[in-house]
């Protein structure tokens, strides 16, 4: 069972993904990493994009803490259908369409997004699946990119025994954090400092 933290909608209970195929954030990753974005003003007004959603509690859990609009990307036919619960249920108790989503693979999403060259997200975050691989994901960080905000931040969620993303021209890496078998690496784009202080285990 997986909750809104906190915010306009905490307490409220999200729907799960039935099955094994996807990899929920775990409340304890979730609380930290929310506090944390907190602390840095992230998460109020902003626009989010939450890649490989599978139930969307991030996305869910950004737009009960304030933010001014959520995407929720999820290929999976299952993930993407309680993603659109899971909106439904946020939007209801915000009384206002905040949360979409769309069913698409990353790659198509951000390829079709990056026609309107627009600087559309300040905060992302990327749950890829285990098998993901590096070069997989650094073709997904480069089309990402070009799409960001001067002061956005990128969160990727991976296994604690993979090595840092490559991240390509535009983004540096600049903190992670370990969570048992789960790292989260932060983000921004080289041309601002969002203040994320360096941290490692």
């Amino acid at each position: 069972m997986t909750r809104i933290v906190a915010g306009a909608a905490g307490g409220s209970t999200l729907v799960s993904v039935p099955g094994e195929g996807t990899r929920p954030t775990t409340d304890r990753v979730k609380e930290a990493l929310f506090s944390r974005l907190e602390s840095m003003n992230m998460l109020a007004d902003t626009r989010v994009l939450d890649l490989y959603a599978g139930s969307g509690s991030l996305g869910a859990e950004s737009a009960s803490r304030g933010a001014k609009s959520v995407e929720l990307v999820e290929f999976n036919d299952k993930a993407a259908a309680v993603c659109q619960l899971n909106a439904e249920l946020v939007n209801k108790v915000l009384g206002s369409k905040v949360v979409t989503v769309q069913r698409s693979k990353v790659e198509t999403f951000l390829a079709r997004t990056a026609e309107a060259a627009l600087e559309q997200w300040d905060l992302v975050f990327m749950d890829p699946p285990y098998p993901l691989t590096e070069a997989e994901l650094s073709v997904v960080l480069e089309l990402l990119a070009p799409q960001l905000s001067h002061f956005a931040v990128v969160i990727v969620e991976r296994s604690a025994r993979t090595p840092e993303p490559t991240w390509p021209a535009g983004l540096t890496g600049l903190a992670h954090k370990k969570y048992g078998e789960t790292r989260l690496w932060f983000a921004e784009p080289v041309t601002e400092t969002a203040g994320v202080e360096p941290s490692t285990d």
